[in-house]
């Protein structure tokens, strides 16, 4: 069976269109038009990915995303009509993997697709388990603890961490990042590393102000600080 992918938008012709686009490219797809009736699909469906519009008639498209978080790491790709900075950081704050603003093309939606769900089945493993002093990865379940305590990721999240871990001390800049989290063709808000990385330091680090592990190197990206 091919992957799942569940449609949350209450408008009709955009998710039928939605459908077909990738249908064609042999995904099996669900649709639902509220917040509601979209969690209980995920529940029954388990899909690979979400395809999540923000504006829906009865939850807030936010709501839906930090519930389906709250139970599982699959992509989320939001839909959203709010082209403001703080609107497209906040669905990442809550969750979000990626996001597409309308209009849009279903063909960029598709290729969006295709990149976040070649990241989450990505099981290409260098190192079984990396351990820096009480934070500890284990690569081949994508599982990752914070003094001895399991900590929930995002994929994007995970998928940070991990590029970081294994080139301990090695300086990424953030187009570099985009680069191997996003693929080659993003052309998405470039900012959008920084959100993940203020995330991922409120899951892993003691004090997020005064990082441990994910350091920032002034004027050109980031780096893994772990020894």
């Amino acid at each position: 069976m091919g992957n799942r992918i569940l449609i949350i938008e209450d408008e009709v012709k955009i998710a039928e269109v939605l459908r077909a686009y990738l249908e064609r490219e042999g995904y099996e797809v669900l649709i639902e038009h509220d917040g509601i009736n979209g969690l209980k699909s995920f529940e029954e469906m388990m899909p690979n990915l979400v395809i999540l519009d923000l504006m829906l008639p009865d939850l807030k498209g936010e709501e839906v995303c930090k519930a389906i978080r709250r139970e599982s790491k699959i992509p989320i790709l939001m839909l959203t009509a709010k082209v403001e900075e703080g609107d497209i950081l906040n669905g990442f704050n809550i969750g979000a993997d990626d996001y597409v603003t309308k209009p849009f093309s279903p063909k960029q939606v598709v290729a969006r697709v295709k990149a976040l769900l070649r990241r989450a089945n990505n099981e290409e493993i260098l190192a079984t388990e990396i351990r820096f002093d009480e934070l500890e990865i284990d690569d081949t379940k994508h599982e990752v603890r914070f003094k001895g305590k399991d900590v929930i990721l995002t994929p994007t999240e995970y998928k940070i961490l991990i590029t970081l871990a294994k080139n301990n001390k090695k300086v990424f800049t953030r187009d570099e990042l985009i680069n191997l989290i996003f693929g080659m063709d993003y052309d998405g808000y470039d900012r959008v590393i920084d959100t993940h990385i203020k995330n991922l330091r409120h899951k892993i680090e003691e004090n997020p102000k005064e990082p441990k592990f994910i350091k920032t190197v002034h004027g050109i990206g980031y780096k893994f600080g772990g020894e």
